[in-house]
């Protein structure tokens, strides 16, 4: 028994009101009296009762969850009762063909007439894993309609593909319709990474605006431009004035850093009505609202706060190695010679053979009230035993290999480059002087001498022994000759608080020994470049600990590419989905912001997914290749369970491919920074 004490100040609280409405006809008073905020939108919960004929419209500070308010309020179950029964309660509400109740959402948006007035709508749309057809959505959206006022225009949106599969048949006459990407993807304002900051407003419409004030940005400035550079410094927050993805290399920068990002298309109107480019701001980023507050010149700091970060510790690295050795032949203990990506892409090498990881620990973590997922794992697996048994361990891994496959190629350790660089007086010379500056806190003096060292790594000739370990990764016999892809795999990324996420060269077409000497040189050379030396000693990552691995590649054509992260980026409490972001060819276009990609979002517990945006495209891929997208976000779940133990809740950042046959290649596995 527990006893609470409450001080003899504190006033009584008042009882909290529901103000659920049973049966009642629906305008826009009574709705925004019920409304919550879902993505910076109002909306309320509905619960349609087949069998009384009725509706119930929840008042959503009361009631979060339509299973729990049914179950209690309606059916008269005990809490404790629905905890131990809720999978087969959700199964019969969502999923029964014969089932009473149709649960669905209402939210308000506005659009503007041919006048340009600005009036309301109403879109209805029901949970993502919900298995309605056609007749049934069609039932749900009339009942609602003819309750609703005729002055409010109501729209249904599928909820998954699903659902517009299941609607192709049915008169959008009958049924006015919304898509998924037609409503939230050119939303004014969209959260990326949430986050507060204090800091001063610097608002750039064009590139050419932004470069010559490039180098007057601090750590107390918040940055708003259309599209930000990848080599953006490290300040106080990001602003996107035009749409992109959550999944850019700017947007997981700003993850990392733990500054807020959002979209926040109509930003010139707000400059011109608060006045505040230039000016002191409050920024804060929520997964359902944006705010951004000017504040007096009097409250705003004089100086950007200091924040004190922990220096990171790098694992020693081993530099008496200078074999070239096969992706498929290392695992995650070589990190410290043959870095972080290399490592990573051994270890999945060794994933997909071996089959003898356990790939379901994600789906063994509590998710109250459920002791585990293991159900519905086994549901999406087809197999029968959903205990955290052999089988399941085995279906889980027979159905990651038969989805995803490994890159094949050679990894270059760091020996090699400490090899090179020892080999040159001129190098030496030149990082000391560096690690001086950095010493000295002489940021003038910085990029002309990264510069200068960057090219020095570039035209120094390499040694014989040097040149040897590296020209044995050129392809031998019917593969000679192909166009290889040149990566990074640095010991200075992928780390908690330090993703590195494009700051590092990767060349993507390479051919023929001399192209494969200047490609891994200019891989080295991005290990000295004046933004990735200033953010690793912005976290306290020293120059001497800090070495370049690479790994040469044969180049695999791709009709498709993307990034996916296992987690729903801006709804981080999610555990359900995985977001996938994908463009025609390669992944880079993805992640360096050259092409808006089509965003979606699969559930890998229930199944099912839903297109958000469809990026510079303009369609939708076909329903086949969005199903195999299904079964690659399974498998990168799953894979998480693996590469993220023992904290199997943390995301990864997973970079894949798709060839014109469908197979799927896993080229880059990393940690999400969240």
């Amino acid at each position: 028994m527990s006893i609470t004490v409450v001080p003899p100040t504190a006033a009584p609280q008042p009882p909290v009101t529901d103000r659920t409405a049973v049966g009642e006809r629906l305008a826009l008073p009574l709705f925004r009296s019920l409304a919550g905020s879902l993505a910076g939108h109002p909306y309320l919960k509905v619960v349609v009762d087949r069998a009384e004929d009725t509706w119930h419209l929840l008042d959503t500070a009361v009631h979060p969850f339509h299973v729990d308010y049914l179950a209690t309020r309606v059916l008269g179950m005990a809490p404790a009762e629905l905890d131990a029964c809720l999978d087969a309660v959700n199964a019969s509400v969502y999923m029964a063909p014969d089932r009473r109740f149709l649960l669905g959402v209402l939210s308000l948006h506005t659009d503007q007439d041919t006048a340009g007035r600005r009036r309301p709508f109403l879109v209805l749309e029901t949970t993502e894993a919900d298995t309605m057809d056609g007749p049934m959505l069609e039932e749900f959206y009339t009942f609602v309609r003819h309750r609703l006022d005729g002055r409010l225009p109501l729209l249904l949106k599928p909820a998954n593909h699903g659902q517009e599969h299941a609607l192709a048949s049915v008169s959008d006459v009958r049924v006015p319709r919304i898509l998924s990407h037609q409503l939230f993807g050119h939303r004014t304002r969209t959260p990326l990474n949430p986050g507060e900051a204090t800091g001063r407003l610097r608002h750039f419409r064009t590139a050419e605006e932004y470069a010559a004030a490039a180098g007057t940005l601090g750590g107390s400035d918040i940055l708003a431009m259309p599209c930000l550079p990848d080599d953006v410094p490290r300040v106080a927050g990001f602003i996107n004035t035009a749409t992109t993805t959550p999944l850019s290399h700017t947007n997981v920068l700003a993850a990392g850093w733990g500054i807020p990002n959002a979209i926040v298309r109509d930003l010139d109107r707000l400059i011109r009505a608060e006045s505040l480019d230039g000016g002191w701001v409050r920024y804060r980023v929520t997964e359902d609202d944006i705010s951004l507050v000017p504040i007096a010149p009097a409250a705003a700091p004089t100086a950007a706060p200091a924040r004190h970060r922990p220096r990171i510790r790098l694992r020693t690295p081993l530099l008496d190695d200078l074999s070239a050795r096969p992706l498929h032949r290392l695992r995650l203990a070589d990190q410290n010679r043959y870095g972080t990506k290399a490592a990573h892409l051994g270890e999945l090498h060794h994933v997909l053979n071996a089959r003898a990881a356990d790939l379901t620990a994600f789906h063994g973590k509590p998710r109250p009230p459920r002791p585990d997922l293991y159900r519905h794992l086994a549901a999406r697996l087809g197999t029968t035993h959903p205990a955290p048994s052999g089988e399941l361990r085995a279906a889980a891994a027979d159905f990651v290999a038969d989805t995803v496959g490994a890159p094949d190629g050679i990894a270059l350790p760091f020996g090699l480059q400490h090899r090179f660089l020892r080999s040159s007086p001129a190098l030496c010379e030149g990082i000391i002087r560096l690690k001086a500056a950095l010493d000295d806190g002489a940021p003038e003096t910085l990029e002309p001498l990264c510069l200068r060292l960057q090219q020095l790594v570039r035209t120094t000739a390499l040694p014989d022994e040097v040149a040897g370990h590296i020209l044995g990764a050129l392809p031998t016999g019917p593969a000679a000759g192909r166009r290889l892809v040149v990566r990074s795999s640095a010991n200075a990324e992928d780390l908690p608080g330090f993703s590195a996420a494009g700051v590092y060269t990767s060349v993507t077409s390479v051919h023929g020994a001399d192209h494969l000497l200047d490609a891994v040189r200019e891989v080295w050379a991005s290990l000295l470049s004046p933004r990735s030396v200033r953010l690793r000693h912005q976290a306290g990552i020293s120059l001497d600990d800090t070495y370049m691995g690479v790994i040469v590649q044969p180049y695999v054509p791709a009709d498709l590419g993307g990034v996916l992260v296992t987690c729903n980026p801006t709804k981080r409490a999610d555990f359900r989905n995985v977001c996938l972001n994908c463009t025609p060819g390669s992944p880079e276009a993805v992640v360096d912001g050259t092409a808006l990609p089509l965003q979606y979002l699969y559930n890998t517990v229930e199944g099912g997914g839903r297109t958000v945006a469809l990026g510079s495209s303009g369609r939708d891929l076909p329903a086949a290749t969005r199903e195999r997208l299904g079964d690659l976000a399974l498998a990168g779940r799953l894979l998480q369970s693996h590469f993220s133990a023992p904290d199997v809740d943390r995301p990864l950042d997973i970079e894949w491919l798709m060839t014109d046959q469908g197979a799927c290649h896993l080229v880059q596995i990393r940690p999400y920074a969240r």
